[in-house]
């Protein structure tokens, strides 16, 4: 579609018609032109017509050429609208303008019958056509008006001359008129489609100015001969530049010299810089660069080939980005708590110091693990603690130097690497010295606190080991001082290892007869005091191993709790003990002991519903034992477990009572049916009157609340002797009747009366 035929855009319009206004003065010449040719006319024919037309046309260009000059001055059109107002003016005196040389026209060829008027109308016709698209192509109605107003009357002189060739003119005359409308409208659309270019062309340089101007990075591009020819804001303001336009014509080494001359930059760092951006640029590679300016600042630099022999080159200020990444780089190596290397960056240390140097030498690595930590963690919170592992960090930290490096490695635990030791007893001194420094009273948050630690050491020679192995070692040795008393250090000796990894076997046997089912119940007689029959018995895990024979409970129950199955094991027992029990003659009942981590966890009652529900036993026959450790973990979960299984029907007894720190408590808060006093009570009770007063209370104290009282530990027929007289608790168990049975054993003895029995009624008489 053309212009001609299609709304212009006002950004195309208005234009168009301010080029109507333009060249007023060759409108002038113009005009007086005209005006002389028929003024010439009317003075060879005489004929007033023409000096009427003079006169027209002397008015008509006054007005034109008087609105022309005054547009010039009026402020630039900015709608629409406005345009239009000019452009029908315009088009009002140029319609009077063409009516009036129409008329001359008509006179000339028609009326006047004179041979130069008619050659002066039609060179006036002719030299204004020729003029009407070039100077009217801004407006198609003024181009159609001044065709018609102009060649219309001279076609119709011809015409009314009357003989052949006349009229044959006139009618050529058309396409004449038809020539110039088409030229017109081609002058239109070639302008159209320039400004249209144009208009592009703007809309996009202003989009890439834009682009240019508002990017974060500085860029600059570079002609064949090295120079800028391109730049944007934000390269001048990094080089310090008030425009971009003063960044053009330099070169890469006059800009890398200005952070030279302002002492940014060294002049090695400038050489380097500049080789490597115009290598880049020459090999048609792209390489980046990162420049660290002495003012703390570091810019990135970006090379690229471009096309056309152009080459690109970017920079950007990358001062936060490095920072930040210093700074992660820095939480990856080091601990936020202490600021000392963590664990992988002091593995990285120790690997580089024993990867370097005398492959002779002998090196050292120690563990150090502050003694009761979980203590202060539990009950003066993680704060403190956090408090006091800081204050062993700063003791230990003093200590860093080329030879020695320590690390926080994780929790209250710290590394210490000696780069060069000369012998033991070198390894000794330093030990010594450091325990001497790290023990005292530390002040966190208003508590005084003792800082104490154990530790263990490993010594060995550069070549004959490596960091994985020392810290596994030094682990052993730390793990012994811990057995012998805390508070010291060992260095490790080889049946420490020893010992580790037959206790690591040791566990993977444990972890199969668990899976196996290859444990054993067996069942220790609880006796009733007044009868001296089996009342009860409670159920003890034995384990008996295939090489090592019976492995003591004491080894293996800590060992299952270590390795987090006791939980399995105690599901065996609570079904191998019900089922069992569910063979032996009522009302003997079998007691179960379920361990702290058991109430850690939910199942724990339906672990118990099961086994009842598998063997058949009523509830009331089976007791389980309770440890003061689990009621310490988390007392609100375990009394609400304690009371989901009271609600199946199973008794509840508090085990080991009088061994924590609260036992009391526990007789009136939980729904208790019994109380086993632990041995440690019995031991002296025959020589020690407060034992024995002690023993009498707890029962005392017990039988009000409806509690059954059971003495453990009861080896001699004294003990019994005692108890049955003066503390005459319901239920007793002990060597004294015998060691642990076999269930077969428990059901043949159910009938069996103790012969204490008679000599306990005699010595009451």
């Amino acid at each position: 579609m053309t212009a001609s035929k299609k709304e212009l855009p006002d950004d195309i319009y208005i234009p168009f018609v301010e080029t109507l206004f333009r060249d007023g003065f060759t409108l002038a010449i113009g005009i007086t032109a005209q005006m002389a040719l028929i003024t010439l006319a009317w003075a060879k024919t005489g004929n007033v017509a023409f000096l009427a037309v003079v006169l027209v046309l002397l008015i008509v260009g006054l007005l034109r050429v008087g609105s022309m000059r005054k547009f010039a001055k009026l402020p630039a059109i900015t709608t629409r609208a406005e345009a239009r107002r000019h452009e029908n003016r315009y088009i009002f005196y140029g319609a009077m303008h063409g009516a009036a040389l129409g008329t001359f026209c008509l006179v000339a060829i028609y009326t006047a019958q004179d041979g130069f008027a008619e050659i002066a109308a039609v060179c006036i016709s002719l030299a204004t056509a020729t003029g009407i698209a070039g100077r009217n192509y801004g407006s198609p109605r003024m181009v159609i008006i001044l065709i018609i107003t102009l060649t219309c009357p001279m076609s119709l002189g011809f015409i009314l001359r009357g003989d052949f060739y006349h009229v044959l003119l006139g009618l050529l005359s058309a396409p004449f008129l038809l020539a110039i409308h088409r030229y017109a409208d081609t002058v239109r659309d070639v302008l159209f489609t320039a400004l249209s270019a144009e208009k592009r062309a703007n809309r996009i340089a202003g989009r890439f100015n834009r682009a240019l101007n508002t990017m974060s990075h500085g860029l600059v591009m570079l002609g064949p001969n090295g120079k800028v020819v391109v730049a944007n804001a934000e390269a001048a303001h990094l080089m310090l530049l008030k425009s971009p336009d003063a960044l053009l014509g330099r070169s890469v080494r006059s800009l890398l010299k200005r952070g030279v001359a302002g002492g940014l930059l060294s002049p090695k760092d400038c050489r380097y810089v500049e080789g490597q951006l115009t290598r880049a640029l020459h090999e048609g590679r792209d390489r980046k660069v990162l420049v660290s300016l002495t003012n703390g600042q570091h810019y990135e630099f970006s090379a690229r080939a471009g096309n056309q022999e152009l080459g690109v080159i970017t920079f950007e200020d990358v001062t936060q980005r490095v920072e930040a990444e210093e700074k992660i780089r820095s939480m990856a190596r080091y601990d936020n708590l202490t600021g000392l290397p963590n664990r992988a960056y002091f593995h990285e240390i120790v690997g580089e110091c024993m990867a370097s140097g005398d492959r002779e030498r002998l090196c050292a690595l120690a563990v150090l693990d502050l003694d009761d930590f979980k203590s202060v963690n539990d009950t003066l919170g993680h704060p403190v603690g956090d408090g006091l592992i800081y204050a062993a960090a700063e003791r230990l930290g003093n200590l860093v130097n080329e030879d020695v490096k320590v690390s926080r490695f994780g929790g209250d635990e710290f590394m210490i690497f000696f780069n060069r030791v000369e012998d033991e007893s070198h390894l000794a001194g330093m030990l010594d010295a450091i325990f001497a420094i790290l023990q005292g009273d530390v002040d966190v948050a208003g508590h005084v606190l003792r800082l104490q630690a154990s530790g263990g050491a490993v010594l060995s020679r550069v070549r004959d080991s490596d960091a994985d192995a020392m810290i596994v070692k030094a682990d052993l040795a730390m793990y012994k001082a811990k057995e012998l008393g805390k508070n010291g250090w060992r260095l490790f000796e080889s049946a420490m290892d020893a010992a580790f990894r037959d206790k690591q076997l040791l566990k993977a046997d444990l972890r199969s007869a668990v899976e196996a089912k290859r444990l054993r119940v067996v069942f220790q007689p609880i006796v009733a005091i007044e009868t001296m029959r089996i009342a009860s018995c409670e159920a003890l895990c034995r384990w008996d191993h295939p090489e090592l024979g019976a492995i003591s409970p004491a080894i293996f129950i800590p060992l299952a709790e270590e390795m987090g199955i006791i939980s399995e094991i105690s599901t065996f027992m609570l079904h191998a003990a019900c089922g069992e029990c569910a063979k032996w003659p009522s009302p003997i009942g079998v007691s179960v002991n379920l361990s702290a981590k058991d109430f850690r966890r939910r199942d724990v009652v339906d672990k118990v519903r099961d086994a009842l529900a598998h063997s058949g036993l009523a509830p009331w026959r089976l007791e389980i034992e309770v440890t003061e450790t689990a009621l310490l973990d988390d007392k609100s979960q375990t009394r609400q477990y304690i009371e989901e299984i009271k609600q199946l029907g199973v008794r509840i007894a508090l085990d080991d009572f009088g061994t924590g720190y609260s036992s009391l408590s526990y007789l009136h808060k939980l729904p208790l049916d019994k109380v086993k006093i632990d041995r440690s009570f019995l031991m002296d009770v025959t020589q020690n009157s407060h034992s024995l007063h002690l023993l009498k209370g707890i029962v005392n104290l017990s039988r009000p609340l409806g509690l059954a009282v059971t003495v453990e530990g009861v080896e001699t027929y004294e003990q019994l002797k005692i108890l049955s007289l003066e503390v005459k608790p319901d239920l007793v168990q002990g060597f004294l009747f015998g060691s642990a049975l076999s269930a077969s054993g428990i059901e043949t003895m159910s009938n069996t009366v103790w012969p204490f029995a008679e000599e306990m009624r005699v010595a009451k008489r």
